[in-house]
């Protein structure tokens, strides 16, 4: 994968450093930015230097250090202390975001998790973008919502699998018994990214890893960037099985009607498999979700009761966000991408 073109100081600044070999830098240049919902600070809540888009982009390449990497980027800037003082900014920042857009669900008791999951996925009332996918979205639109959840699918399972390690006894046996159906079983051509990645083929669109990250917005870097976060800090473990949970519990159906829009735009086996395979398996999964990771996590960890539900709520907040934005922008007959020069190799 390669470095993205910038979109702001920050990730100009930060993309220039990392062409080089590792050293030490100093923090990046305050700049006056304000908020995308309208309100001015000329300080986005703490740090000035952080628009949202540049923002989100830099959190996201500071992940990937953790994962696949870029081309020209020589690996040991992954624990580079600079790099790691600059993320730390961006985590503080990105906390805050997710603050104000993500109310703190009570804490229940522990043995209540289950339900509690199971209620707050039921209370979500947010736009059905597979309902429109299934029967309104022409392919254009419906390669658009792929282009989008290339970012993560083609690393699927990877941020939750942080957690493993940090697990013991009932939480941790259930956790590896997702991530190995993600995994395929131990079979390459059953990993779930693989069979994303015929999905794509599928749709005439390049499947290389991280091909599009410079046509999706923010929002969408949100959505992996809330995972690494949960994941790559264990204190954040509760949240992490959370958005998992959730995660889980709303797969199954939207992933059905996927299918059924897929089919109807003349989408063949192949490229449905991706989806089918997910109707059956995060049916099985939500179970195992709620009850053996979560509930069981919760009786051993009855203090993180909260952070279960508030990594629930961010899932299924930013797929709300995520759905409002390509709902919104298929409204106005405008692209859900960054409009560059670039989305003519999409549509």
């Amino acid at each position: 994968m390669q470095l993205p073109a910038p979109r702001g100081p920050l990730t100009e600044r930060l993309f220039a450093e990392l062409a080089r070999p590792p050293h030490a830098f100093g923090p990046p240049p305050a700049g006056p930015y304000g908020d995308r919902h309208g309100d001015r600070h000329g300080d986005l809540h703490g740090d000035p230097c952080f628009g949202e888009e540049d923002a989100q982009l830099a959190l996201f390449v500071c992940y990937e250090l953790h994962y696949q990497g870029f081309d020209g980027v020589d690996d040991r800037w992954e624990w580079n202390p600079s790099l790691l003082a600059l993320r730390e900014r961006l985590e503080t920042w990105f906390e805050r975001w997710l603050a104000r857009r993500v109310p703190r669900p009570p804490a229940p008791r522990s043995q209540e998790v289950p339900r509690a999951l199971a209620a707050l996925v039921a209370a979500d009332d947010g736009p059905s973008l597979s309902a429109y996918l299934r029967g309104r979205a022409d392919t254009a639109q419906f390669r658009e919502f792929v282009v989008h959840r290339s970012i993560y699918q083609l690393k699927e399972a990877d941020p939750h699998t942080w957690g493993i390690p940090r697990l013991l006894g009932r939480p941790k046996a259930a956790l590896v018994e997702i991530q190995s159906d993600e995994y395929g079983g131990g079979r390459p051509e059953r990993m779930h990214a693989e069979l994303f990645r015929a999905t794509m083929r599928g749709l005439g669109l390049d499947d290389s890893y991280g091909a599009y990250l410079g046509l999706v917005p923010g929002v969408t870097l949100a959505i992996s960037n809330v995972m690494s976060l949960f994941g790559l800090h264990r204190r954040r473990r509760g949240a992490l099985l959370g958005h998992l949970a959730a995660f889980e519990m709303t797969s199954s159906l939207p992933s059905r009607r996927y299918s059924q829009g897929l089919r109807r735009l003349g989408g063949d086996a192949g490229a449905r498999r991706y989806f089918d395979e997910h109707v059956q398996a995060d049916a099985v999964h939500e179970q195992i979700a709620a009850h053996d990771m979560c509930g069981a996590f919760a009786a051993e960890h009855p203090g993180l009761t909260g952070d279960i539900l508030y990594g629930a709520a961010c899932a299924l907040t930013l797929d709300r966000l995520f759905a409002e934005h390509l709902l919104g922008r298929w409204r106005e007959g405008r692209t859900s991408l960054r409009e560059t020069d670039a989305e003519v190799t999409v549509r």
